[in-house]
């Protein structure tokens, strides 16, 4: 990949790996169950000279909503975007009873300790590495989407922190998070994928009859924003709803649940039909096949010439 001072990819601090593990030997010592690494801000694209290590801007004024994106970013996609996009278009709108714009913000979170999956293909560091790459390039089309949305009176995206948490699930995240100094506690939406509301409902994830106990905090602070997921598996967009709405109807309550939760999940329509599926599986298999064509299609400019350049996924274990 070219080298140019251009090149979007001369933007990235030196050593980006290093710093990153670094960071995370840091936060293991600590024993802290949440921290923050590094934000980017608008001002710190346009910036030169991209700061070693990467800095901390905390909020300057409390916060609308945060738009928490956990995920194990193996690699980050375009449809990881187009979710994160969506979201700063609706949750960054203006007060209803006034003109103050609100500006929201995106936390990018990697779990440490994941509940159902291992630390592979790609190592900690290089994922957030990407997470970094990642950030850049949500600040970038965030600028042009809102721009675009200007007729609607909409706000903006003030920055992308991205942070890691030993904690497995959302509950828990959800209270390491508001613990935290760093954000003032503000509403938490998640982003997720209809699999992952799959999972929050599963009894098999609490101890018997501690989901109430455990989600009942969560949903006082935090709302679900889903993605649905149209496909073999999970089904079209009607039977998602339709698990929704079983939800409502007393399913919820059946397996250990409260109904009133379900009023703070939001259904977003996710992929279009006819469009390409988009995952971070598919990408890995792609560079495995050395189909470089398919993995433009999969992820941006930026993330496809970090994999190429640091040789991920070429050799996947299964």
């Amino acid at each position: 990949m070219s080298s140019s001072d251009d090149s979007p990819m001369a933007r990235l601090p030196p050593n980006l790996v290093s710093v990153f593990t670094q960071a995370l030997k840091s936060y293991q010592i600590s024993n802290a169950t949440f921290r923050v690494l590094c934000s980017l801000t608008h001002s710190s694209l346009s910036s030169a000279a991209p700061a070693v290590p990467p800095t901390l801007h905390p909020p300057l004024t409390p916060l609308k909503s945060l738009l928490v994106f956990d995920s194990s970013f193996n690699p980050p996609t375009l449809a990881h975007q187009r979710m994160a996009l969506s979201a700063l278009l609706d949750h960054g709108q203006s007060d209803a009873y006034s003109d103050k714009e609100h500006a929201s913000r995106v936390l990018l979170l990697l779990a440490i300790n994941n509940a159902d999956k291992a630390p592979k293909p790609a190592a900690f560091p290089q994922r957030l590495a990407m997470m970094y790459i990642f950030a850049q390039d949500l600040l970038r089309s965030s600028t042009t989407e809102l721009t675009q949305q200007d007729q609607q009176h909409r706000g903006g995206c003030e920055a992308v922190d991205i942070a890691v948490t030993t904690e497995p699930y959302f509950h828990a995240k959800a209270h390491a998070i508001a613990a935290s100094e760093f954000y003032r506690d503000p509403e938490q939406v998640y982003l997720t994928g209809f699999d992952t509301l799959i999972r929050i409902f599963n009894p098999k994830y609490y101890a018997p009859g501690g989901m109430a106990a455990s989600l009942e905090p969560f949903f006082a602070r935090s709302r679900l924003r889903v993605t649905m997921r149209t496909d073999a598996e999970w089904g079209d967009a009607e039977a998602q709803r339709a698990y929704v709405a079983a939800l409502r109807e007393g399913e919820l309550q059946r397996v250990g649940g409260r109904t009133e939760w379900v009023e703070r999940i939001e259904m977003v329509e996710g992929r279009k039909e006819g469009e390409e599926v988009v995952s971070s599986t598919k990408v890995r298999e792609a560079v495995r096949r050395r189909d470089w064509e398919a993995l433009k299609r999969l992820v941006s400019e930026d993330v496809a010439g970090w994999i190429r350049e640091e040789g991920l996924y070429a050799e996947e274990s299964t």
